[in-house]
């Protein structure tokens, strides 16, 4: 069939690199000048286990703040009516979180088990590391966590609770300073930089046979006939089918097709400064739970990344979140860092529904196809999704059940 593919960030190229070893002939239209360059930019880097990363599914394993110094969610865009909805359809949808965790966690281990399979076929570097601390702070951080690990668990994933001293034999890196409680440790979790990989996937999937239309705007998808409208084109390209996978320009082109979704831009941040001192970094990932933050080794940076905010995409980078950032780092891994010089500062949006469970499947329109709304899990949800729709797409049963996932069907 003759696919097009509207995005080409992680979930976009993952699904044209899908699609394309099905024998489909794609093409891909990006508003931007290049692959991953919106909210593929320059995430967290985590990956499968995904349930305790930051945002994986908000309110599940950590309260839901909304005000004072440490916040869950910054309300800067203010309570307008929008965010209000957003937010009574977030907080009701928290109290329901154990199967949709379970849910997500078996679709990031399918997803993890296919990107590492891409990887090894294509030789692909994107500065991988395994192994993940979760840090706490507090016994309470510990108790409230235990539904979480218990999902982690069922779902097969090793979970080893540990104290302060073997956290640091793992993370030797570590603040001796630190208030640290002890750690969850998660051996089989993975990172990696998520840009590097979708450009270097996009590079393959091009070099394949893949069209890429990067600077072309979509105006308008059509279903009957299918295809999408390029903005400045008076005629319709026409297509077999088109996948949605653009977050909120998706969100932006659904309401006149008749089709509506909570989707909403909850705007996170990311530091990526140079490797100062390499005993004083850490060697993989370590999340502080109580903070929502992470910290990422990928190659020869640290990443620190957090922050959640409802504000538009042109707002300005919020001071007091970068210096929690900052603040956060130097209590774990002081001296691990430059962070005088060459900082990479990155404000960029997660396009999550309530429930922070992504769209995947059919639309119920003819020839429409939607994997979109993946909010602070594109990067570890990406590959899986973009293997199961490829699947529908070709009228196979996905290796792994959507429908049982709980994931949306239309």
């Amino acid at each position: 069939m003759k696919i097009a593919i509207v995005g080409a960030g992680i979930v976009g190229v993952t699904t044209a690199y899908e699609l394309a070893s099905d024998g489909h002939e794609v093409t891909v239209f990006e508003q931007r000048s290049a692959a991953a360059e919106e909210a593929s930019f320059a995430t967290a880097g985590l990956l499968a286990p995904h349930l305790l990363n930051p945002w994986a599914v908000p309110g599940f394993g950590h309260a839901l703040r909304l005000t004072g110094a440490h916040a869950t969610l910054r309300l800067a865009g203010g309570m307008g009516r929008a965010n209000l909805a957003w937010l009574w359809r977030w907080r009701s949808a928290a109290r329901q979180h154990s199967a949709p965790a379970a849910a997500l966690e078996r679709l990031a281990q399918y997803s993890l088990a296919r990107l590492k399979t891409i990887a090894i076929q294509h030789e692909l570097d994107f500065e991988a590391c395994d192994g993940r601390l979760v840090l706490l702070r507090s016994e309470a951080e510990r108790h409230a966590l235990q539904p979480a690990l218990q999902v982690l668990r069922d779902a097969g994933v090793a979970v080893h609770e540990i104290d302060a001293d073997a956290a640091r034999k793992i993370e030797p890196g570590l603040s001796p300073e630190a208030p640290l409680a002890g750690a969850i440790h998660l051996p089989e979790a993975w990172a990696g930089n998520c840009r590097l990989f979708a450009q270097l996937l996009r590079q393959g999937t091009q070099g394949a046979g893949v069209q890429f239309a990067f600077g072309t705007r979509i105006d308008r998808v059509s279903s009957s006939p299918t295809g999408v409208a390029v903005q400045g084109e008076a005629e319709l390209r026409r297509f077999d089918a088109v996948v949605l996978c653009a977050g909120m320009a998706s969100a932006a082109l659904l309401p006149a097709l008749g089709l509506g979704l909570p989707m909403t831009a909850v705007y996170g941040y990311s530091v990526s400064a140079p490797l100062r001192e390499d005993t004083h970094a850490p060697r993989s990932s370590v999340v502080d739970m109580a903070q929502q933050i992470s910290i990422t080794r990928l190659g020869q940076r640290v990443r620190i990344a957090g922050g959640a905010e409802l504000a538009g995409a042109g707002a300005e980078h919020h001071t007091p979140t970068l210096q929690r950032l900052y603040r956060t780092l130097n209590d774990w891994f002081p001296g691990g860092a430059q962070l005088s010089s060459s900082l990479q500062i990155w404000r960029g949006a997660r396009t999550m529904l309530p429930d922070g469970a992504p769209v995947v499947g059919a639309s119920g329109l003819p020839g429409l196809w939607l994997n979109t709304g993946h909010g602070a899990g594109g990067w570890a949800l990406a590959c899986g999704s973009a293997r199961a729709v490829a699947d529908l797409v070709a009228q196979r049963e996905p290796e792994i059940n959507l429908d049982g996932l709980g994931i949306r069907r239309f």
